[in-house]
């Protein structure tokens, strides 16, 4: 045998291998035993691969490969592969797809970690906002009778101001259900607070209602055990299961007593599951409205004819098919007609009674004259254009990286359109890499949705979570999926899909530099939209601080309050004096509501020049004991407290706050006579504006009257010289003892005006996250745009090295053209950033004013941002030693 016939396999072995293998087979299968008999030549040499070329043809003896192809009993769509490769969604295409696809991803691992990483961060973080939406929007849909439920509110007129609120009189509710036939049921309602819940030695502090009996059915409250119809009886209480677990641990609780606030006892007639978080009517336990008729029979006889007065809510549900429009028009008028008689209330205040579904409880809230002006719903908004920007800067780096690779894709184009491939198949290739990566980045959005969520629960308050087990989570999912990356290819798609194969095949195009422009453009529009992010975040973080730093007019270190119980009332004196005793505290007295806090508005005051629709002004009203400014620390800006001293202050005191001597127009309040409900009232003097309400709204006129009969908490200054801890351990045995029937609960003034930042702090938070994130996001764009850059300009970085371009001139090159962007983005997205938190601030009557610092200071962060990113890729380019880079030339 020659050296020429030693580098073939045998002959009588190929000639078996040809009789042997069916005709579909032969080809492939002759092929590869070739490609492999040659390796094994050139690697061990060729009468090795010889033998293996006879041993592997013995291995190769299976029926399978001798069998023929049945003949077709039918004519097969597609006949030849050329008519497969006409339709692109074959499944044969698409198998194809997802091959080329998958192999490209492997190829350029970098490119590839940068775009699923972009795209996955930016469907977790849309995943988490939509989580969030979607629990906003169901808000209160857990009820059957969702449809038909409303709340019964009021627009009034005070001081030349139309007003919203939902206190209504007491005999409102009744009217509407005996004299109203569009209402299949209503049910009144009165926040009972917080109360001693007491179960042998258990004791808790729970929130509860007095409501009507038809609550039940209205709210369609699912009751777990009990009575169906549990608050027809007057000494009852329902609990909801949580709470029946904290009173009766494992035992069966129906029957059993609950004792109220170590004053009455109620009988325990059903467990209802408690309410979802998201619900607008939440309780620990409810109590039958008629149980205060049956305690108090006095008191509730003059409220059934009380239409001035407005203290509780009233919930109604309207008969199938009732309009709601004719419905308020028929009801408008109801509490004016019973105050025809009070001339000044007709006139003025022309209270207007209408009904709010409750598809807009919580998330249209807010009212500006009477109209339904929103309310959280802005938020929502807000974070869902938030979710789409993330999601859309995601897709422009998947954009941005395919498009500027596209010169290392042109040639593959030229040579698929030159065999035949149509312009539908290739856009059918780059989709389907596109929905690969997208699918690989949804796996990743997953799991750090599923890592992160509890840490986002605690930041927003919610319970939360993946419905991993309901269809139409997988649903939405796959629709999102599909979105997402149609999205983020449909340009590198129909661009890439565009190229002229002759121009490609001769080497006559360069799509990198004609490409540069859609690019820069897409760049800038990612920036845009993190630099609002960036700015919007900023204003939102001073507008807090801005209230916070609001002086509040008292001292809020020190000072706890404890809810007060007939027991601390009846004994306050006696608690009063041991607590002094004991050192601890400085200061004590009653209110009737918490610090920081006020509960009671009310009118009918008049003062030197006032007009009779004066009358109808509204005052923020505190009553106090002695001691009051002492307590709150507050220091006064004229006259003195209540005192001892002086008797009449306990009948006919009262003080001003700024507010109230600037509506009453008094130059010298100190000594000025006011009256009140028709008795005198003498100033005694004049206290700062203090934030009782909300800090971005301006302060509401406030009396401040003696009263230690109105009680609604206990104010106690701890001693400056004692810590907290310690005063809190001396002083909860002597609360324990003046209040046997209650645990001692006890806040922090400070603590609890933190509470009122907390929407505003959500918020803040939220948007600084989706800031960080989308400008991660963006700067992974830029390092991929850079790598990419340093590699198409490798060529050209060798030849100014060689001819003395320092590193600092590499790094110049490289990243002049991102700062130019980035500086276009700041100048685009200032004027819209100032625009929509211009907007934001309206709603605040104290607020900021938008300087130029902020953008100043963005626009630097962006810069350095920026710089940092690209500098590595630059420097190392311009590290690069030119001998490589040049060799090939």
């Amino acid at each position: 045998m020659n050296q020429k016939q030693s580098s073939y396999p045998p002959r009588w072995a190929k000639r078996l291998l040809e009789r042997i293998t069916a005709p579909h087979l032969r080809e492939e299968i002759q092929g590869d035993m070739d490609e492999l008999f040659h390796k094994r030549g050139q690697r061990s040499g060729y009468a090795k691969a010889r033998l293996m070329y006879v041993v592997d043809l013995l291995l190769l003896l299976h029926p399978r490969l001798w069998r023929r192809e049945p003949t077709p009993t039918f004519k097969p769509r597609y006949t030849k592969y050329s008519d497969v490769s006409k339709s692109f969604l074959h499944p044969t295409m698409i198998r194809s797809y997802l091959t080329i696809a998958f192999r490209n991803l492997i190829k350029n691992k970098s490119y590839s970690a940068i775009n699923i990483g972009g795209l996955a961060v930016g469907m977790a973080v849309a995943m988490l906002i939509g989580i969030w939406i979607n629990d906003e929007l169901s808000a209160n849909k857990h009820h059957k009778n969702y449809e038909t439920l409303y709340q019964v509110e009021v627009n009034q007129t005070f001081d030349g101001r139309r007003g919203t609120q939902d206190a209504i009189p007491f005999p409102l509710g009744d009217e509407l259900k005996t004299k109203y036939p569009d209402f299949k049921a209503t049910a009144m309602c009165d926040w009972s607070g917080q109360r001693s819940l007491v179960v042998g030695n258990q004791k808790f502090l729970k929130d509860g209602h007095y409501i009507g009996q038809d609550a039940i059915d209205m709210f369609s409250l699912q009751v777990l055990d009990g009575d169906k119809n549990p608050l027809k009886e007057p000494y009852s209480i329902v609990l909801t299961d949580e709470t029946a677990q904290a009173l009766f641990g494992q035992k069966d609780p129906i029957g059993k007593t609950v004792r109220i606030d170590n004053t009455v006892d109620l009988k325990v007639t059903a467990v209802v599951a408690k309410q979802p978080k998201n619900a607008t009517l939440q309780f620990d336990y409810l109590i039958p409205w008629h149980l205060q008729a049956a305690r108090q029979p006095d008191y509730i006889k003059r409220a059934e004819t009380n239409w001035i007065s407005n203290d509780y809510q009233v919930f109604a549900q309207l008969k199938d098919g009732v309009s709601l429009e004719k419905t308020n028009a028929k009801i408008k008028d109801v509490i004016l007609n019973h105050l025809l008689n009070d001339e000044l209330t007709q006139k003025s205040t022309k209270p207007e009674v209408f009904l709010h579904p409750m598809s807009k409880w919580r998330l249209y809230s807010e009212f500006t004259e009477g109209k339904n002006t929103g309310g959280f719903i802005k938020y929502v908004r807000l974070f869902g254009i938030f979710g789409l920007f993330i999601l859309v800067i995601a897709c422009i780096n998947f954009m941005n990286l395919s498009t500027a690779r596209s010169e290392k894709r042109a040639k593959e184009v030229g040579v698929r359109k030159a065999v035949g491939s149509g312009r539908e198949q290739l856009i059918g290739q780059f989709l389907s890499e596109s929905l690969l990566i997208t699918f690989m980045a949804l796996v990743l959005a997953l799991g750090a949705v599923l890592m992160v969520l509890p840490y986002f629960n605690t930041l927003t308050e919610k319970q939360l979570a993946l419905q991993i087990d309901n269809p139409i989570f997988w649903g939405i999912m796959v629709i999102f999926t599909l979105f997402t990356g149609l999205l983020a290819g449909s340009y590198p798609a129909l661009y890439l899909s565009s190229f002229n194969p002759v121009r490609i095949l001769k080497g006559g195009v360069h799509v990198g530099k004609s490409a540069s422009l859609p690019r820069q453009i897409l760049v800038v529009i990612q920036f845009t939209f993190s630099i609002v992010l960036m700015i919007g975040t900023i204003i939102i973080y001073q507008q807090i601080q801005h209230g916070k730093n609001r002086p509040i007019g008292f001292t809020k270190q020190g000072l706890i309050s404890v809810n007060a119980s007939k027991d601390l009332v009846d004994h306050f004196e006696a608690l009063q004096a041991e607590l002094l005793g004991s050192g601890m505290v400085s200061s004590i007295c009653t209110t009737n509501s918490p610090p920081a806090q006020v509960w009671a508005t009310n009118n009918g005051w008049e003062w030197k020049g006032s007009t009779p629709n004066d009358k109808s002004v509204g005052f923020k009203t505190i009553a106090t004991s002695y001691d009051y400014t002492k307590t709150m620390g507050i220091k006064l800006m004229e006259g003195r407290d209540f005192s001892r001293d002086f008797g009449t202050d306990s009948l006919g005191g009262v003080l001003l706050n700024e507010a109230a001597v600037k509506r009453m127009g008094l130059k010298h309040p100190v000594g000025e006579l006011l009256k009140w409900n028709g008795s005198d009232r003498k100033v005694v003097g004049v206290i700062p504006d203090m934030m009782m309400e909300s800090p971005y709204q301006a302060v509401s006129p406030l009396t401040v009257i003696f009263d230690k009969y109105w009680v609604g908490s206990i104010c106690v200054r701890i001693n400056p010289n004692v810590s907290s801890s310690a005063a809190i351990q001396k002083i909860q045995p002597i609360f324990d003892k003046y209040n046997p029937g209650f645990p001692f609960d006890y806040k922090f003034s400070d603590t609890e005006y933190a509470k009122k930042f907390s929407y505003e702090e959500l918020i803040g938070n939220l948007s600084a996250i989706v800031s960080l994130l989308a400008i991660f996001i963006s700067c992974l764009g830029l390092f991929g745009l850079a790598s990419f850059m340093a590699e198409q300009r490798t060529k050209e970085i060798g030849i100014r090295k060689v001819l003395g371009a320092s590193i600092a001139n590499v790094w110049g090159l490289l990243s002049k053209d991102f700062v130019q962007l980035v500086i276009i983005s700041c100048l685009v997205a200032s004027p819209i950033a100032w625009y929509v938190m211009s907007q934001w601030l309206e709603s605040y009557t104290y607020k900021i004013n938008i300087g130029a610092g902020v953008f100043l200071v963005v626009l630097i962060v962006a810069l350095a941002i920026t710089l940092l990113t690209v500098s590595y890729q630059a420097i190392k380019a311009g590290l690069l030693n030119p001998v490589k880079s040049l060799r090939s030339e």
